[in-house]
């Protein structure tokens, strides 16, 4: 009896090894990269992730048509079908956002970045893809429609933070390629509809990082999906390289249109639709036009963050744009860093290598 009892034990134990293995190399990846979300100051949290970031797979069935279709998959990957996830309702939320890229003394190239919104959280999600490139990227964790209450603390919360690892708002990549999402000026919503993959405004963001090395390769990206834009506005995307070539894309009459810029906040910049958006009130792209030209478009990096510091938005006031500045960032895309700033808290620099592999 003591021998059979001896063998059921050893079965059973073997079957919780075997059972956890499965389990771990099921989720192991996921739960580290949720338990490594930590708070960096008010406004601002972090989180690195090694490992399938499903993205492949997500373009090998065609993508996503709309926000709700990304909420789908990112649910499905999150649980891998055994538990339920909170589902993703992103509501509208109007932002208001500034880039510019300069080259420096030593003969690099940089890109500023303000995210402008009146309030919330920013996750910074830093994802080392078993394929694809290296990335450092930025999303609002408001964004997710996860409630009002919602912050990445918490091991529950931090899991359902690993949604990050598939939308961007702005980032860098290991070829030193940047890319940032701003409000294009009005509420013309972009639907390509071909036969080419789709793509939102914000996986599209992540897409190219993974894939394209530069502004050339990252054009080719775009232009080989449907661009489909997040909820109920029309954007641009700035996009630089360590070449030093900028760019914004644009989307008029559903159509993709490229204009070679240095700086970009929120209104169209193409030809077809030049100043479409820009209020009275509304500086900044002036202020960066100025400094710009000032220095012949060369910077070194405290020139180039007092830069966009100047532009950054202050709480709701006569003149606000948005209310707000939820984070900053240099972008150094000679050597791959990223330099973020929360809340306008210019004393306190968190900054980031890439140079995982």
């Amino acid at each position: 009896m003591k021998r059979i009892i001896k063998v059921a034990a050893f079965g059973i134990l073997g079957l919780i090894v075997v059972a956890t293995i499965y389990l771990w190399m099921t989720f192991g990846s996921l739960i580290k990269g949720a338990m490594s979300v930590e708070k960096l100051d008010d406004g601002l949290y972090y989180m690195e992730y090694k490992g399938d970031d499903g993205f492949d797979e997500l373009m090998a069935r065609g993508g996503c048509t709309d926000i709700g279709k990304v909420s789908e998959y990112i649910m499905a990957f999150l649980s891998k079908g055994f538990f339920e996830t909170s589902p993703m309702d992103p509501p509208l939320k109007p932002v208001g956002c500034s880039t510019l890229t300069v080259g420096t003394p030593e003969g690099g190239v940089m890109m500023g970045r303000n995210f402008d919104f009146s309030y919330g959280n920013g996750l910074i999600v830093h994802t080392i893809p078993d394929e694809g490139y290296e990335t450092i990227t930025t999303f609002s964790t408001d964004f997710w429609g996860f409630g009002e209450a919602y912050k990445p603390e918490g091991f529950v919360n931090q899991y359902m933070a690993l949604s990050g690892i598939f939308m961007a708002l702005d980032g860098l990549n290991e070829k030193g390629l940047a890319v940032a999402v701003l409000s294009a000026g009005d509420q013309v919503v972009t639907k390509q509809c071909t036969d080419k993959p789709d793509l939102t405004t914000t996986t599209a963001t992540l897409y190219i990082l993974r894939k394209a090395a530069n502004v050339e390769e990252a054009l080719a990206l775009l232009n080989s999906i449907d661009m489909n834009s997040d909820p109920g506005a029309a954007y641009h995307i700035a996009i630089a390289d360590a070449a030093g070539k900028s760019v914004v894309v644009e989307y008029v009459d559903n159509e993709m249109v490229v204009t070679e810029t240095p700086f970009v906040t929120n209104h169209y910049l193409c030809e077809a639709k030049f100043k479409a958006g820009l209020q009275d009130s509304d500086h900044r792209h002036e202020k960066l036009m100025e400094q710009y030209d000032q220095t012949g478009g060369v910077m070194n990096e405290k020139q180039l963050t007092e830069a966009i510091q100047s532009v950054t938005q202050l709480p709701w006031g006569e003149d606000a744009i948005i209310g707000g500045t939820l984070w900053s960032m240099i972008m150094d895309l000679t050597h791959p860093s990223v330099t973020y700033y929360s809340l306008r808290h210019f004393d306190k620099p968190f900054h980031f290598e890439l140079n995982a592999k």
